[in-house]
């Protein structure tokens, strides 16, 4: 997934093949304000039409709990995040959109484009 906006990011979204039903997002951006905590977000629907027009945002972590992606003096940062999606099951089908926020001022500095996405095993 690329994000683009006010810096550049990438987050790996890949998927294990095993009974564990967890993504994988390892998110890194660079070129946004120095020593600063953001939030990676998304957004899905299962209005299969290429448009996400999802519109209830979910902040991502480590499963669960929710993870801040601090950037160095640089401008730069990563993270390892996860997402269980065990609930949904194997077979499930939608489209989802990805955005970075600034923590402190609620900015969106990062956007994704569309994409779809199946759960395998």
């Amino acid at each position: 997934v690329v994000l683009r906006g006010d810096g550049f990011g990438l987050v790996k979204f890949r998927q294990p093949n095993d009974n564990a039903l967890i993504i994988q997002l390892d998110t890194w951006v660079r070129d946004l304000e120095p020593n600063t905590a953001y939030v990676l977000q998304r957004a899905a629907d299962t209005n299969l039409d290429g448009i996400c027009s999802g519109t209830s945002w979910l902040t991502l972590g480590k499963g669960l709990v929710s993870q801040s992606i601090t950037t160095d003096d640089r401008g730069t940062g990563e993270e390892s995040l996860f997402r269980n999606v065990a609930t949904l099951g194997v077979g499930a089908t939608f489209d989802i959109t990805f955005r970075v926020v600034n923590v402190a001022t609620l900015a969106v500095v990062l956007t994704s484009d569309c994409y779809r996405y199946t759960i395998s095993q």
